[in-house]
């Protein structure tokens, strides 16, 4: 199933990070566990890993901190983020430091490893096929043929700008959309002045979107945007 993909776990509580050092050998990662935020910045100066999964709450070094320099260093690599705060503030935090996901404390086993498979899978992937048309945005709608966003019977029809630009939004959705790519994507040209009409539409988008608190559309500084999807907990 996996080719040995290597995994950073930094978790500090050790009978936690030992299962799931445990749990994720046992699947067929080569997983490298560190009680720390420095121990496991350290190491992945050192060694070459594919996922990095981090408690939020470390000494030495707080999960943020520690993804925050490695995103510095390597802009690609997923990351998730283990923390036992379930306030949307930090998971949004997370996400604007280049989290790719996160889970909330305690969860299963096999919820960390569909998540994980998931991230890996997307990372690979980078978003949908280019081809669709309809989109599922937390509770929204979004039809860009048509270029109709709905939300509970509220219908909102959109600009042509303002459905291009959310469907490229939609295709790399929990991932970033590089902001030249999308200037010269729908106005064939990254100069200043389209860069500024593009910041006015972003605005627009996230006012259609602001009745889902669980969407949300955030600057990735020096990079683009990124259209964030939670995934409301029904259980």
């Amino acid at each position: 199933m996996n080719q040995k993909l290597r995994v950073l776990l930094a978790e500090d509580d050790v009978n936690l990070g030992m299962l799931l050092k445990e749990y994720l050998s046992a699947k067929g990662y080569d997983t490298e566990l560190f009680d720390n935020g420095e121990a496991s910045f350290k190491a992945f100066m050192k060694q070459q890993y594919d996922i990095c999964i981090l408690d939020v709450m470390m000494p030495r070094k707080d999960g943020f901190t520690l993804a925050k320099e490695i995103r510095q260093i390597n802009a690609e690599i997923p990351i998730v983020f283990l923390t036992a705060k379930s306030m949307k503030e930090d998971i949004f935090e997370g996400f604007e430091l280049g989290a790719d996901d996160y889970i909330t404390k305690p969860f299963s086993m096999q919820e960390l490893l569909l998540r994980i498979e998931a991230v890996l899978r997307r990372s690979k992937r980078s978003g949908i096929a280019a081809n669709s048309t309809v989109f599922n945005v937390g509770l929204y709608h979004f039809d860009s043929h048509t270029q109709t966003l709905t939300f509970g019977g509220k219908e909102i029809k959109l600009t042509t700008k303002e459905a291009e630009l959310l469907k490229l939004l939609c295709q790399n959705a929990n991932t970033v959309l590089d902001r030249n790519f999308a200037l010269k994507s729908i106005w064939y040209d990254d100069n200043y002045f389209n860069a500024r009409s593009m910041d006015v539409y972003i605005t627009k988008l996230r006012k259609h979107l602001k009745e889902d608190p669980n969407v949300q559309i955030i600057n990735v500084h020096g990079k683009g945007y990124k259209l964030i999807t939670l995934e409301v907990n029904r259980t």
